[in-house]
């Protein structure tokens, strides 16, 4: 009995071993795709510049769901960023929106 039950011990320990050491961490330079949060999480350098697949009803979606409102002018820059005018919180900002969905005001 103490044999089986050591063998399966050790079994079960060699099992979480290998599935600890197939764990994936994301080493790859190309930033992750877009979530579908409504958090306003950023990357550290957004807008990030990349091939943006939104049209202007969808960049206009997603700036609404972040608490813009009258989105206007938006046009899509050499890095393929969606700019234009928006207001929050009663003030005139100046959106962006980058391919990974991140908005950012300047």
């Amino acid at each position: 009995m103490f044999r089986l039950v050591t063998t399966a011990l050790a079994c079960a320990l060699i099992s979480c071993a290998a599935v600890a050491q197939n764990a994936s961490t994301n080493s790859s330079t190309i930033p992750p795709a877009v979530s579908s949060s409504n958090s306003d999480s950023k990357t550290s350098a957004a807008p990030v510049a990349g091939a943006n697949s939104f049209t202007e009803s969808e960049a206009k979606s997603r700036i609404e769901a972040r608490g813009y409102s009258d989105v206007s002018n938006l046009t899509k820059d050499a890095n393929s960023i969606w700019r234009g005018k928006a207001m929050k919180d009663g003030q005139p900002v100046n959106v962006a929106l980058d391919y990974q969905g991140n908005v950012t005001t300047n």
